[in-house]
């Protein structure tokens, strides 16, 4: 699979085992950013990570932050996402599955390596299920709030 990555800071640890156990798995992984723990804007580079999603050069992606809110907020903002917060698997299964995620946050200072590498298998493994979650999922690409003009 083709997997973008993105975190601020405070993820940076997390975001780079991540990204090597994705590697060592054989997916290609796009790295959004940062490339050091030095302090950063999380919205940055979670709009990177949106962007690349989707664009279409990557599958879905992985944000994370100190807590995966804030970064999650900021990938939400591209009316093409759908970043669902994560912290157990079965959340990770059922934002696919019923809610068609592109995307997953996680919280580097709650999260550990191991919880975080389960979450994304459940995540990598669901399927959107369809029929009664659809219509819901096409309304969160076409809020009624927003008009032709902004998006």
């Amino acid at each position: 699979m083709r997997i973008a990555i993105a975190s601020d800071h405070a993820g940076f640890d997390l975001k780079q085992d991540i990204a090597r156990w994705l590697a060592d798995e054989g997916h290609v992984v796009t790295d959004c950013g940062p490339q050091s723990d030095a302090r950063v804007d999380y919205p940055d580079f979670g709009y990177k990570l949106a962007l690349a999603v989707a664009g279409g050069a990557s599958e879905f992606g992985i944000a994370v932050c100190g807590s995966g809110i804030g970064i999650s907020i900021a990938v939400n903002r591209h009316p093409a996402m759908r970043c669902a917060l994560v912290s157990e698997p079965l959340s990770a299964m059922l934002a696919r599955e019923h809610n068609d995620a592109n995307a997953i946050a996680l919280g580097a200072r709650l999260t550990g390596i191991d919880m975080a590498k389960a979450c994304i298998a459940a995540f990598m493994v669901g399927r959107f299920e369809g029929g009664r979650h659809e219509g819901r999922v096409d309304k969160l690409s076409a809020p009624p709030f927003v008009t032709k003009t902004q998006s």
